[in-house]
C-alpha cells in the first residue's frame, strides 16, 4: 500500500486540497479528526488536562472549553509542549490504527492528511510528501479572517508549527495555493493523474 502524507500548515488551504482529492475518490485518513476523536474515546486525556492545567478551561458542565484552552497554549509554547506530550501518543496510536485498517481492507493507495506531521516524524512512514505551501501574509490573512483571530493570535498559532518553508524542504511535490481556487484545482488534478499512475 502506497503512503502518502499530505501536510501544510494553519491557513495554508491544506483541506481544500484534501478535500479535492477525497471528491476523486481517494481514501483519507484525518488526523485533525483523529485529534477531535480521542478526546471523546480516552476521557483520562482531560482528566490529566484537568490535573495539569486547571479546571479553569472547563466549564460548569465540565465541558472542555476547547477555544480558549487552545489560545492559551497557543500563547505560551511550553505548555503547547507539554500537551502535545500528553495527546500525541493517543492520536499517533489512531493513526497507526487506521494506517493497518486500510492495509487490511487491500487498498493501494491511502492519504494521510496530518497538519503536523514533519514536527511529529511521520514524513519518515510516508512514501511520498505533498506540502500544501502559502506565503506568510497570506497564511496570516487567512487565519485572521477563518478563526476570527487578531494579528497576534494568528502568529502564534504559525509560530507553533514549523514554518511553511521548511516543511517544502521534505516535499516530494509542492501545492502552490497562493493565487486563486481555480489554480490551485489544477495542480491538485494533475496530482491526482499522478496517484492513479502510482497505483
Amino acid at each position: 500500500m502506497i503512503k502518502i502524507g499530505l501536510t501544510g500548515g494553519i491557513g495554508s488551504g491544506k483541506s481544500t486540497v484534501s478535500k479535492i482529492l477525497k471528491d476523486n475518490g481517494f481514501s483519507i485518513i484525518d488526523a485533525d479528526i483523529i485529534a477531535k476523536d480521542v478526546l471523546l474515546n480516552f476521557p483520562e486525556i482531560l482528566e490529566k488536562v484537568k490535573i495539569e492545567f486547571g479546571s479553569g478551561f472547563f466549564d460548569w458542565r465540565g465541558d472542555f472549553r476547547r477555544k480558549e484552552f487552545g489560545n492559551h497554549i497557543f500563547r505560551f509554547p511550553k505548555e503547547r509542549k507539554k500537551y502535545e506530550a500528553m495527546i500525541m501518543p493517543y492520536i499517533k496510536k489512531e493513526i497507526y490504527e487506521a494506517l493497518n485498517k486500510e492495509k487490511k481492507l487491500k487498498k493501494k493507495l491511502v492519504i494521510l492528511d496530518a497538519p503536523t506531521l514533519v514536527e511529529n516524524n511521520l514524513q519518515d512512514e510516508m512514501d511520498y510528501i505533498i506540502v500544501v505551501w502559502v506565503d506568510n501574509n497570506t497564511q496570516v490573512q487567512r487565519i485572521k479572517l477563518r478563526d476570527r483571530l487578531s494579528r497576534d493570535e494568528a502568529i502564534n498559532r504559525i509560530n507553533s508549527q514549523l514554518s511553511l518553508d521548511t516543511k517544502k524542504s521534505f516535499a516530494d511535490m509542492i501545492i502552490d495555493n497562493n493565487k486563486e481556487l481555480v489554480a490551485t484545482k489544477e495542480q491538485v488534478d494533475g496530482l491526482v493523474d499522478f496517484l492513479k499512475k502510482i497505483c
